[in-house]
C-alpha cells in the first residue's frame, strides 16, 4: 500500500486555491494526509510542459483490498473548459474516504483532471477523450497509457460532458460486457440509473477501432471493461455532480457482487 505523497503538494494544499476545482483538489490532498484509504500518488512529470506539471492520481485501497484486488481506474477532466467532471470525481473520492465500506475489496485508481496542459493555457478542446492510447507521447495520455501495463486495468470508468442541446444522461458499456449477460453480471442496470433521465447507448461498431484506454492490448488472463457517463451540459453543477456520484456509487455497490463472478473476467 503506498504511502501518501509528501512534498511540493502539501506546499500546494495550503496555498490559495485559483479556482473552485483547485480547492476541491486542494482539500483531497489535505484529506489524504489522515485517510487510512485514500493517498495521493500523482504521475509525472509532464514533459511537454516548460516547467514540471503532474497529473492528479489518487488510489483507493478499501477494506481487505491487497496487490491482486479487482482494479478499476476512474478518468474525468479530459476537457479543461469544463470542471465538473473534475469536481464531481473529487466528491466521489471524498465520499468513499468517509464510507471506505463503499469499495470493500476494491483497488481503485481516481484521475480528476486529465487535461492537464490544456489548462495550463485555456483554449480549444485537445480531443483527449478519443485518442488512442497507444499513441505513448510525453503528454497525459502517454502518462496514463504507462500506468495502464503497469497496474493491468480490469476496467475504466469515464465521466463526460455531454451538449447542452442533450436532455437525458447518456449511459455506455463497451467491452466484455457490453454483451448480451445475465442480469446479475449487467454493470449498470434500469434499477441502478432509477430517478435520472437516462439512455442507454449501444456500443461501437465491432469493426471501430476504439479510442481511450480499449485501444491498448492486453497480455493479461482478461478484457478490460469501459464505462462512459456523459451528464448534459445544460445540468447545473450541483444536478451534475448528484447525478454522477450517486451513479457511481451504485456502480461500486454492484460491482464488488462480481467478486463472486471473477471467472467471467
Amino acid at each position: 500500500m503506498s504511502p501518501p505523497f509528501q512534498g511540493t503538494f502539501d506546499e500546494r494544499a495550503q496555498a490559495e486555491p485559483a479556482d473552485p476545482l483547485e480547492a476541491d483538489l486542494s482539500g483531497l490532498y489535505a484529506l489524504t494526509q489522515a485517510s487510512r484509504f485514500v493517498f495521493a500518488s500523482p504521475l509525472g512529470p509532464l514533459s511537454a510542459a516548460s516547467r514540471s506539471h503532474f497529473l492528479p492520481r489518487f488510489v483507493f485501497f478499501g477494506p481487505n483490498a491487497c496487490d491482486d484486488s479487482w482494479r478499476v481506474a476512474f478518468l474525468a477532466g479530459l476537457d479543461h473548459r469544463d470542471p465538473r467532471s473534475s469536481r464531481a470525481l473529487v466528491a466521489l473520492v471524498t465520499r468513499l474516504a468517509g464510507s471506505s465500506e463503499l469499495g470493500h475489496g476494491l483497488n481503485l485508481t481516481f484521475f480528476p483532471r486529465v487535461d492537464v496542459l490544456g489548462s495550463l493555457a485555456p483554449g480549444h478542446d485537445r480531443g483527449l477523450g478519443g485518442v488512442p492510447w497507444t499513441e505513448l507521447d510525453g503528454g497525459e495520455i502517454g502518462l496514463l497509457a504507462r500506468d495502464a501495463r503497469q497496474r493491468g486495468y480490469h476496467g475504466y470508468v469515464r465521466i463526460e460532458t455531454g451538449p447542452p442541446s442533450d436532455e437525458l444522461l447518456g449511459i455506455r458499456v463497451r467491452g466484455p460486457y457490453s454483451e448480451a449477460l445475465s442480469p446479475d453480471l449487467e454493470l449498470i442496470t434500469s434499477e441502478d440509473t432509477r430517478s435520472f433521465p437516462v439512455r442507454f447507448e449501444a456500443q461501437a461498431d465491432a469493426q471501430e477501432q476504439p479510442g481511450g484506454p480499449l485501444s491498448l492490448e492486453t497480455d493479461g488472463p482478461f478484457a478490460p471493461f469501459e464505462l462512459t457517463l456523459r451528464i448534459p451540459g445544460s445540468w447545473s453543477d450541483a444536478a451534475y455532480q448528484h447525478a454522477a456520484v450517486t451513479l457511481l456509487t451504485r456502480f461500486l455497490r454492484r460491482y464488488r457482487a462480481f467478486q463472486a463472478y471473477g471467472q467471467h473476467l
